[in-house]
């Protein structure tokens, strides 16, 4: 099972004098299981793309959007249910948070469902769980109370909830500390290997990409200007900069080791395996 978009365009404000080309053919395949990560710059096309992978996005669209096997834009389908699938959490999701407790924030969405208050609680109590918070120590706390990272979690467990086969993330750790930062991306990683939980994640941060994701998809102008396995869409390090992109800053430091010496591995990402790798060739 998979997400599969196929040949995919779609354009902002068609027809009228300033519309915008906002995706040009576009075709992936995400597979279940994986973590797949979506790079380029602002206006790359990243955000158009991902609200096409639960139907946010659908008029004067071209091409398919595939949710296991199910056309998103198939009217005869019950849409609402392939796209609950898919959870989408936008950047700053605490912006979203409004109820009086974080039980009833993140017991909401199960709540619209018409799932009963045993399942609901059910729920919340393993979603809060999934991003390392107690449910006993907060789910009475005001939402708007909480540390930045402890809203982010609660924002996050509010769409785990509904539970999802796939987890979109835009831009997850924004503005947050160093700490927190690390602790989310902990989570995120083992929402994935525990849960079984599919994600799909655009960052800026290239460190984060390259730790957490099996396979990249790298925007420009509105295309995929590269894609396959992390470790061999970074290894081509001059197209990369050509699009004005980096590398993760231990790619830069190995990269440079291999001018100077020869079979150095510049595709480690693994911290520990890049400082032996260092340590290998120090002398």
């Amino acid at each position: 099972m998979s997400i599969a978009i196929n040949h995919l365009s779609y354009t902002y404000d068609q027809g009228l004098s300033f519309e915008k080309k906002a995706l040009d053919d576009v075709s992936l395949n995400i597979q279940e299981g994986q973590i797949a990560g979506i790079i380029g710059h602002t206006g790359s096309g990243k955000s158009t793309l991902i609200q096409h992978m639960n139907g946010l996005i659908k008029t004067s669209s071209k091409g398919k959007v595939l949710v296991d096997n199910e056309d998103l834009y198939d009217l005869r389908k019950d849409v609402h249910t392939v796209c609950q699938k898919v959870g989408m959490v936008f950047q700053y999701p605490e912006m979203q948070l409004f109820e009086e407790t974080v039980e009833k924030d993140v017991g909401f969405g199960p709540k619209n469902l018409g799932l009963s208050d045993e399942i609901i609680k059910e729920r919340v109590v393993e979603a809060l769980e999934m991003v390392d918070l107690n449910y006993d120590k907060i789910h009475l706390r005001q939402p708007f109370f909480l540390s930045g990272g402890e809203k982010r979690r609660v924002a996050i467990a509010g769409i785990l909830a509904m539970k999802p086969k796939y987890l979109v993330l835009d831009e997850p750790t924004a503005g947050l500390d160093p700490y927190t930062r690390e602790q989310l991306l902990d989570e995120i990683l083992k929402i994935n290997k525990e849960k079984g939980i599919t994600i799909i994640m655009v960052s800026h941060d290239m460190d984060e990409i390259s730790r957490l994701t099996d396979v990249l998809y790298v925007m420009h102008k509105s295309k995929i200007a590269l894609s396959g396995v992390t470790s061999q869409v970074f290894s081509q390090y001059d197209k990369i900069r050509e699009l004005g992109l980096m590398v993760p800053e231990i790619t830069e430091v190995l990269l440079g080791m291999s001018r100077c010496r020869q079979g150095v591995d510049y595709t480690l990402f693994d911290l520990d395996l890049a400082v032996n790798e260092i340590l290998r060739h120090k002398h």
